[in-house]
């Protein structure tokens, strides 16, 4: 019954595809994706029953093999940056472009592989869950990869979805042995760094964080997820564009220096913006917007008090963490190396927090 069930669903779209004459070049390009999904939904990953995960794609579906180069891409949100795809696209080696999401649309597949072009084909996977994320397929298609993009959404879903299961295993496979570039926007930037805010029972704002940076709304994940080397020590944050953002990175900050005794780091960027971390660390600032290389100034300078119930105080002569601003532009800014902490092409500031307030000195 499945097997006669499958042959008339692919026979069915077999023929919508030959008979759309009047179909768009773009319309007719994603129906080879509708027939791939419909199959995997129908005959599982082992023949033998329904298949929850998703995949559209556009482009060869034959795995191809092409040199890489590792990069990591921390999008700000908003509109998706062009340059920095594009700058994924060129580490690819114009291989097979993935896109990953726990909930969403194939909308990426036609801006990277029709829009932008220069890849073997670009596939959506939509992954919703443990069992989808723990599925060989799904880890398969993740490790066959030449570059991944994570898209944007609730990064609770990511971490409660993928942390632990085989699509983590392919991602940092990827990250630390393939050496591909791997990206992602807003909730897929706020991932990336070995340290990350889950908003696992939440999001939080900067002054509810001020105010108690142990509310239990302020969740860290550290080391049990994506493991790149930049980024050790290190959170990120996105829409920073809205000041709000600032006060919230700092409590980040503030909790890695107190929990871990670290010297603890962060990458605040706006949106429209993105920052690219090629395989030497060397970041280059790509878009409108402006990236924040936020770092505690010393690693002997953790919070004056930094207690549950109690207002953040962080003050340090107005220098309790150091700032370098680089704002974008379509050819790359910068350079700011991640490993050493330092740059070019910006301007320096310091952020620091006074009984629970922001401030800004320089």
């Amino acid at each position: 019954m499945r097997s006669t069930f499958l042959r008339n669903a692919l026979l069915a779209l077999s023929v919508g595809v030959l008979s759309s004459c009047s179909t768009s070049v773009m319309e007719q390009a994603i129906a080879p994706a509708e027939l791939e999904n419909v199959a995997a939904q129908v005959a599982g990953k082992d023949g033998a029953g329904l298949q929850a995960f998703q995949s559209f794609i556009l482009g060869d579906a034959a795995d191809v093999t092409r040199t890489t180069s590792g990069g990591t891409v921390l999008m700000g949100g908003g509109t998706d940056v062009d340059a920095a795809f594009q700058w994924m696209i060129s580490k690819s080696g114009g291989g097979d472009f993935v896109i990953l999401r726990a909930a969403g649309t194939d909308g990426y597949n036609p801006y990277v592989f029709t829009q932008l072009g220069g890849v073997n084909s670009c596939e959506t996977i939509i992954i919703g869950s443990r069992t989808d994320a723990n599925d060989p397929a799904v880890e398969t298609k993740i490790r066959n990869a030449e570059a991944v993009f994570i898209a944007g959404g609730d990064q609770a879903n990511y971490v409660n979805f993928w942390e632990g299961t085989r699509v983590e295993d392919a991602l940092n496979y990827l990250i630390n042995t393939k050496k591909v570039p791997l990206g992602g926007t807003s909730a897929g930037c706020a991932i990336q760094g070995k340290n990350y805010f889950s908003a696992v029972n939440g999001t939080i704002t900067s002054a509810q964080a001020l105010a108690n940076p142990y509310n239990s709304l302020l969740t860290i994940g550290r080391n049990n997820f994506l493991n790149n080397a930049f980024l050790d020590n290190t959170i990120t944050d996105t829409h920073f564009n809205n000041p709000d953002r600032r006060g919230r990175l700092m409590i980040f900050l503030a909790r890695m220096s107190k929990d871990y005794g670290v010297q603890a780091k962060g990458i605040g960027v706006d949106e429209q913006t993105a920052v690219c971390i090629d395989q030497n660390g060397s970041a280059r600032v790509y878009g409108t917007g402006t990236a924040f290389f936020v770092r505690q100034r010393t690693s002997t300078t953790p919070p004056e008090r930094c207690v549950s119930g109690s207002s953040l105080d962080w003050y340090r002569g107005q220098q309790a963490a150091s700032v370098y601003k680089i704002t974008g532009s379509t050819s790359g800014a910068g350079p700011f190396n991640v490993t050493t902490w330092s740059g070019s092409g910006g301007s320096s500031q310091f952020y620091y927090v006074d009984r629970g307030t922001l401030g800004i000195s320089y």
